[in-house]
């Protein structure tokens, strides 16, 4: 007799419960998480060249070599603070634990995301700036800094750690601190709840870092003629398109934003994108005569500016020793000209001002070049005593300052720095007007990963959905289904010419939803797939088709 048969026998006289009902026993889920709010177990200091060797001096300070780094931990985070003699350049901040249990990892991008970001295996030398979630059998759990840090700050794990990494350079070399203290960041972390979803988890996590959004009083949505003309705009063709849109916008109590994008200016005109003279060129004419047009036709204007560019004959002390392409956002003189111009768009009656290129026009690199450098050693701000984080969040505030109650849109901005300031953010980089595949490569990408970040940190802008001859209709319907229904910022930019009754239908719906609050739209496969197509749109599931006969576009765009 087998010991089955023994079982089963026993099962029949009652002594034992029936084999199919034998309770298995239930193990306790092994968690990853890795608790923050307390003293990392390591502190590092590194200049240029070399690391500063400190030694730990009692719970929470870190001295040697004339660098101090103070640790507070409290009830919501832990403050990181910096005192030095001026030749830190980056700090590490590591605290120990077992995260070898932890299966998927999702990090941020340093600006805009480049149709890149997604869930992945532990890479340890992977840089995940801002936050990141960990999940394990036990939950999703999440780490970041709190918005408008005084650092540039990346994270990256292994299996028994995390470390935090802040860049505290001024532009390429060590900040000069003098006798001020810095708070380099505040750290924050979250253990994931039971049978919470990582969207969920996702979306708390954002709260927690950014407790003071700035977001507008209602829905911002509209227009943006880049996509069919490219800069090769006019003053007519603007508002042909924008009196479509305004036809097609039946809410009269929240009108539709038409915003301007490169090409109104005299720089485009003469064959320099990216240029001024800020004043309308001959196809616009009065620029303040145009935004009035718009308004007559029940549309909100908006207008697109690049700050940092010079005027012909700026002097070089006004420039960025980095390259003198650019202007110094320290420099008084470039904070008086991005006022300046900031002031007049308002004054011409622009209700939202787009504003572009800053981090490039700053750093030199693309976010997607930035790896752990955010920009190149060996180079100062004209002002030396500030953090680069520092700089680029007093640029947002001149910028918010001077553009009174116009909403702000930063792209390629940072959107950690831009919280609090901006009411609307790129999130990822363009869409196209002329190619489906980086449309869906970029828009729907960052529309997964980061609408948590909407209305959370400001109105979350995937970037435009374009109706062109160039892009197959039945692929584009659903990406605009996708954004107006997902709660997030539409903006649509129509060629004129292909418009059919079809295409104002659809725009019709989507411009009605977009311009009402809707819930947040999640992802649902987004751990299988970086273009997720299985979406939850005002609760109800709905499957997406991103693809056409020939499958994804393997080559650049």
């Amino acid at each position: 007799m087998t010991r089955r048969d023994l079982l089963a026998g026993a099962a029949a006289a009652g002594i034992l419960p029936a084999l199919g009902a034998i309770p298995k026993p239930t193990m306790k889920a092994h968690s990853s998480f890795v608790d923050l709010l307390r003293a990392p177990d390591l502190v590092r200091a590194f200049s240029n060249e070399a690391e500063i060797r400190l030694q730990r001096n009692g719970e929470l300070k870190w001295t040697g070599d004339g660098v101090e780094i103070e640790i507070k931990p409290t009830r919501g985070g832990t403050l990181l603070y910096l005192s030095s003699g001026g030749n830190v350049s980056r700090l590490q901040f590591r605290w120990k634990g077992d995260l070898s249990v932890a299966t998927r990892f999702l990090g941020d991008h340093w600006e805009r995301s480049y149709g890149d970001l997604g869930w992945r295996s532990l890479e340890p030398n992977r840089v995940m700036p801002w936050y990141f979630l960990a999940e394990d059998e036990a939950g999703t759990h999440a780490y970041g800094v709190k918005t408008g840090c005084k650092s540039l700050c990346f994270w990256a794990c292994d299996d028994e750690g995390i470390s935090l990494w802040s860049d505290v350079r001024n532009g390429g070399n060590p900040v000069q601190l003098g006798s001020r203290q810095l708070l380099v960041a505040e750290v924050l972390c979250r253990r994931g709840e039971e049978g919470e979803s990582s969207f969920a988890t996702q979306r708390a996590f954002c709260k927690m870092m950014c407790p003071k959004p700035r977001l507008a009083d209602h829905t911002p949505y509209g227009t943006n003629d880049w996509d069919y003309a490219y800069g090769d705009s006019s003053a007519e063709l603007i508002l042909g398109v924008s009196k479509l849109i305004s036809e097609l916008s039946p809410n009269q109590s929240n009108r539709p934003y038409s915003v301007i994008d490169e090409g109104w200016a005299m720089g485009p005109y003469k064959g320099k994108f990216g240029y001024g003279p800020w004043v309308g060129n001959p196809k616009f004419g009065d620029m303040g005569e145009v935004a009035a047009k718009l308004k007559a036709e029940k549309i909100r204007p908006g207008i697109w500016f690049r700050p940092l560019t010079p005027l012909d004959g700026t002097g070089d002390e006004y420039r960025l020793a980095r390259s003198k392409s650019y202007l110094d956002p320290t420099h008084p003189f470039t904070q008086e000209h991005v006022a300046t111009h900031f002031k007049r768009f308002v004054d011409w009656g622009f209700e939202m001002i787009k504003h572009d290129f800053t981090t490039f026009d700053i750093c030199g690199k693309w976010g997607f070049q930035m790896g752990p450098n955010m920009t190149n050693d060996g180079w100062n701000f004209h002002d030396k005593t500030k953090t680069t984080a520092e700089v680029i969040l007093d640029l947002y505030q001149h910028i918010r300052d001077a553009s009174g109650n116009a909403l702000l849109i930063g792209c390629n901005t940072i959107g950690h720095l831009a919280a609090g300031s901006h009411e609307l953010q790129r999130t990822g980089d363009d869409t196209s007007g002329r190619s489906w595949d980086r449309t869906r490569r970029m828009g729907v990408n960052t529309l997964a990963f980061r609408a948590a970040q909407h209305n959370t940190f400001f109105a979350a802008d995937p970037d435009i959905v374009a109706v062109t001859q160039s892009l197959p209709w039945n692929l584009v319907e659903g990406f605009l289904k996708l954004v107006a229904e997902s709660g997030t910022a539409l903006f649509t930019s129509i060629e004129p010419s292909v418009i059919e009754p079809k295409h104002r239908t659809a725009l019709s719906y989507a411009l009605d939803v977009a311009s009402k609050p809707q819930p947040l739209g999640e992802p649902l496969d987004w751990k299988r797939s970086n273009s997720p197509k299985e979406w939850k749109l005002r609760d109800k599931v709905v499957t997406f088709d991103w693809f056409d006969e020939g499958g994804a576009w393997p080559y650049a765009d």
